[in-house]
């Protein structure tokens, strides 16, 4: 192995992260007081399955991606559609739902909102959407040796991984100051990536 496989895959890593970046920030805006734990999480359940998808492409050989390969794009579109959807709606019931409470001097204060959370399945569906067109990358590293084609995924995994973490304390730092404005921008951020793939799948053409 050279210098230019390991920069070949880095390269790789950090392009097929790029969504699964986009929805972590997404994560953070909506849930900006995720604990490390739980961020830590997301992004290596995120890094798994953008390993995970390229080496079943590389296992799953050309006949399967070609039989599979034109509803992918379909299928992440909608998932995101549907988490994205849910994310705007639920943004807007929150904010039509700020509780008062009455204070001893008899102002009126707003309460905290509570944000719906990032829950497993959600995660599940997220991390399978934003990968799922990883399957054909399986292809292009056809040519490899198992060894090789396994430190490949490990590269993009490592990439996923510090990526989606950089990008959700982003998420989070905004997410604290938009309060329910950011559930409905996380919400139209997971439609944008779905329709992103969708077209970039379907035209080959990216945004």
């Amino acid at each position: 192995m050279t210098a230019g496989f390991f920069l070949q895959n880095i390269g790789l890593g950090a392009g097929l992260s790029m969504d699964a970046s986009a929805v972590s920030m997404s994560n953070g805006l909506n849930e900006p007081k995720m604990k490390v734990g739980k961020k830590i999480l997301m992004a290596a359940t995120y890094a798994f399955f953008q390993a995970a998808m390229p080496i079943a492409g590389y296992f799953a050989g050309h006949a399967f991606i070609d039989k599979i390969g034109p509803y992918i794009p379909w299928i992440a579109l909608v998932l995101l559609l549907f988490l994205g959807g849910k994310m705007i709606m639920d943004g807007i019931k929150d904010g039509r739902k700020k509780t008062a409470e009455t204070a001893a001097d008899g102002e009126t204060v707003a309460a905290a909102e509570v944000k719906p959370k990032l829950g497993v399945k959600t995660l599940l569906v997220q991390a399978l959407a934003t990968s799922i067109d990883a399957l054909s990358v399986g292809l292009s590293i056809s040519d490899y040796e198992i060894y090789e084609a396994m430190i490949a995924a490990a590269i993009i995994a490592v990439m996923t991984f510090s990526l989606c973490m950089i990008a959700v304390f982003i998420g989070q730092k905004f997410g604290d100051k938009l309060g329910a404005k950011a559930v409905i921008l996380g919400g139209i951020i997971l439609i944008i990536i779905g329709i992103e793939i969708c077209v970039t799948g379907v035209l080959g053409v990216g945004f």
